[in-house]
């Protein structure tokens, strides 16, 4: 019979769930993981720096790039950091766009992370079903902002515009019959919110079938419970945040703990998880989506009942509407001076958070009263939990690396940055 040797090996470089490139060096005892090192750096693209060199408006599109699966809640710390400086109110209408849009992103991320997740441990299909639901979500994305994933939507002040009373419809094509084009334009008939609407009305059922899929599913059970398992005194030790410390059991949510925008106004659960493994963190994510749909809902009841201003009437910060600066000598001074020179922002300090899909995304700016950030720091959810790979993936198989990796809903865009 062989012996078992001990081997040091490199997992990757490679894409986990095709997010960045992540290279581990595994120290094995045959096939079993003694220790894991987790390379990072490969996606290094120096965010922090750039931003010292741009206008704080210049900067939104970049927050798109970080985690490029939860493009606005990025945008949503950042803009909320500028806005504890300048110490300005954003519309109440404003807030609960921003609320209805970070739940869709936060289904958006969810969505992605179970087909990815799924397909590195073996349910390949979940993929398909994962996509189907995302390409609705996208195009909500595109209406509003122009753009299926960098949406640059959130501007310090409020977002870009207000939601378009219109949906855009699929036109003829040579490749789609005249009874194709009427069932997928059937509920792009109305409003956004009429198509956001129909979309809440849906996804229940979807997430049913996902959970069909998978969740008394005998191999999807053998790949996940017992793996990964991380005590709740570990999670808050490692600085865990969002579903990697909730799926430990301890109930710790920014929207709840310390509401921002206009979660206080709005209803839903926390999940937690009981014993901190892999399916537990799966179970959570799952009910994450269910609880959005119910704040998406909500969100969008209101934003029907109530018209009103989107962005903030200051001009030192927000632009004029196209008309005034076209009518008026002022507004157009102020036009020109916002998009050349930028908004100068008050001298100090301000960490701002937001509950993002992956956990506590927090934005440390320092500004020392100029157009452009003195320093800026990045509080990356996924940073603590790379960390913790050694910890969680000791004395697991070869194979349970790619179940851990899956779990911590890896992106590099927010870990190298």
């Amino acid at each position: 019979m062989a012996d078992i040797r001990n081997y040091t090996i490199n997992f990757g470089p490679q894409h986990p769930a095709a997010h960045g490139v992540l290279r581990l060096v595994l120290e094995l005892d045959g096939e079993v993981i003694e220790r894991a090192d987790p390379h990072i750096g490969l996606l290094h693209r120096g965010t922090e720096k750039l931003a010292e060199n741009k206008t704080f408006i210049q900067s939104v599109p970049y927050m798109d790039r970080l985690d490029y699966v939860s493009m606005m809640c990025n945008e949503h710390a950042y803009v909320m950091a500028i806005e504890k400086l300048l110490q300005i109110e954003v519309p109440l209408r404003a807030q609960y766009i921003r609320v209805m849009f970070d739940e869709i992103t936060r289904i958006l991320n969810h969505l992605l992370w179970i087909g990815a997740h799924a397909l590195d441990i073996g349910a390949m299909t979940m993929f398909l079903y994962a996509f189907r639901e995302r390409e609705d979500l996208m195009d909500c994305y595109e209406a509003v902002s122009g753009a299926r994933l960098h949406a640059a939507y959130y501007r310090p002040g409020g977002v870009y515009r207000d939601l378009p009373d219109s949906m855009p419809q699929y036109t003829t094509s040579k490749i789609k019959t005249k009874a194709q084009l009427a069932q997928l334009n059937e509920n792009r008939q109305g409003s956004l919110l009429d198509f956001i609407d129909d979309f809440a009305r849906r996804f229940p059922a979807c997430v049913d079938q996902y959970e069909t899929l998978l969740t008394d599913n005998r191999i999807w059970k053998q790949r996940t419970v017992g793996i990964g398992v991380v005590t709740p005194e570990r999670a808050l030790a490692l600085g865990f945040t969002g579903p990697m410390l909730r799926g430990s059991g301890i109930e710790w949510d920014l929207r709840k703990k310390q509401p921002y925008e206009a979660y206080d106004r709005v209803d839903f659960d926390i999940p937690v998880g009981v014993e901190g493994d892999c399916y537990d963190r799966y179970l959570v994510r799952m009910e994450e989506m269910r609880q959005s749909n119910r704040i998406i809902k909500q969100c969008v009841d209101w934003l029907r009942q109530n018209p009103g201003p989107v962005i903030t009437d200051n001009h030192k910060v927000a632009p004029p509407s196209r008309e005034a600066m076209k009518t008026n000598m002022e507004e157009l001074i102020h036009h020109f001076k916002l998009f050349s020179e930028g908004m100068h922002v008050n001298e100090g300090e301000a960490y701002a958070a937001v509950e993002h899909p992956k956990g506590e995304f927090g934005i440390y700016l320092v500004s020392d009263g100029a157009n452009k950030p003195y320093r800026l720091k990045i509080r990356a959810p996924g940073y603590a939990h790379l960390a913790g790979f050694d910890e969680i993936a000791r004395g697991h198989m070869i194979a349970d690396a790619v179940a851990i990796i899956g779990t911590q809903d890896i992106v590099f865009g927010e870990i190298d940055r």
